[in-house]
């Protein structure tokens, strides 16, 4: 038998520490920023069960989904531990339509989840206003999401974010690598800063190195060391959209979490070796910062970090000029860094400071 609790006390929801309250009126006050990211095919009302998404409104006649989730990483814990909340939410969107518009697909919607200990509606807030803004800048609506309040689960102040995103795109756009070929150039596309991969190392290399991230950046007097880090992935939608629709591009590869040398290899025919010339292009300050306070290997910050290419595109040499041109008129800092070879399937970075690394491997690091 359980023992008798002699207490009159009644039990809630609320005092095992979970405020439904609270969960409403957050869902009350990000609302109009979802409403905010309405475009055709959704309205970007909250508050049923699910979102609709109507494909024959977005004008798709033959169209193929493609669906991509992730997360920001320990990114997030630089904004918790710095009160910087109002731009994490743009990463998120980033690491989800980057990859989604590799496939060729255009970002249709998008849904966030929201994991906290305790739900601090001020902070939940700013998050979902981010989230709010990637979606604007990648044209993509936010339908809905979860926000779950696990006391015991996170400490105080904590939070995780993930993602989920849904686009389409028409049968005969869609970019599986098909149309590489020997010869192609390869054109890459500048980052904003880390984005949002490394994170456990540039964190690891902070607290050792016991930097002041508040202070001025030893790189860049104008700006803080916390903001060059916190600064957002770039998405790259919008400006990549109407070239993939021209039908000048056959690839493109996101530079995630594995760098240059394991995602180029990802979009590749097994006759096609990438061969990166790394003295094409300046190593940001901040990489440069960061190579030199880890005393780090070239070949580990080829796989660890963007090293200024977050992204890659493969182009026939006959439509360079043209790409190179729509790139520009989109404010992207785009330079030609590499070309497609006959050889193994994989990707070489090298320069004339040596090589960085070069990966041949690539059925077991993705298949292994």
């Amino acid at each position: 038998m359980t023992k008798n609790n002699t207490s009159d006390s009644s039990y809630t929801y609320a005092k095992s520490g979970v405020s439904i309250d609270a969960g409403n009126a957050l869902i009350k006050a990000i609302a109009p920023l979802a409403k905010a990211t309405a475009r055709p095919g959704a309205n970007a009302e909250l508050g049923g069960f699910g979102g609709f998404f109507d494909l024959k409104a977005a004008g798709y006649n033959d169209p193929l989904l493609v669906a991509a989730n992730d997360g920001v990483g320990t990114k997030v814990k630089l904004a918790i531990d710095y009160d910087l909340h109002d731009k994490i939410g743009i990463d998120l969107v980033a690491m989800c339509v980057n990859d989604l518009i590799v496939q060729g697909a255009e970002p249709l919607f998008f849904l966030d989840y929201f994991a906290t200990g305790h739900l601090e509606n001020g902070i939940a807030e700013r998050v979902v206003a981010g989230i709010a803004d990637g979606c604007k800048i990648s044209g993509c609506a936010l339908i809905g999401g979860e926000t779950a309040e696990m006391p015991g689960m996170y400490a105080d102040g904590d939070y995780d974010l993930a993602g989920f995103c849904v686009g389409a795109v028409e049968r005969s756009e869609a970019l599986v690598g098909q149309d590489v070929k020997a010869g192609d150039i390869l054109i890459g596309l500048a980052s904003s800063g880390v984005h949002s991969n490394g994170f456990s190392l540039v964190r690891r290399l902070a607290a050792d190195k016991e930097w002041a991230l508040q202070d001025a950046a030893p790189f860049d007097d104008s700006r803080t060391l916390i903001d060059t880090l916190i600064e957002p992935t770039r998405i790259y939608v919008q400006s990549l959209l109407p070239i993939i629709r021209d039908k000048k591009i056959n690839a493109l590869a996101h530079i995630t979490g594995g760098g240059l040398l394991e995602n180029i290899p990802r979009v590749l025919p097994n006759d096609c070796h990438a061969k990166v010339n790394a003295d094409t292009w300046q190593l940001p300050a901040l990489m440069d910062f960061l190579q030199e306070q880890g005393n780090i290997e070239t070949a580990e910050m080829a796989k660890t970090f963007n090293c200024g290419m977050g992204m890659i595109l493969a182009v026939s040499p006959e439509n360079v000029d043209s790409v190179m041109q729509s790139l520009s008129d989109a404010n992207e800092e785009a330079t030609i860094v590499g070309e497609i070879v006959t050889g193994e399937k994989g990707c070489s970075v090298s320069g004339s400071g040596g090589t960085w690394g070069s990966d041949h491997d690539w059925e077991s690091i993705f298949h292994g």
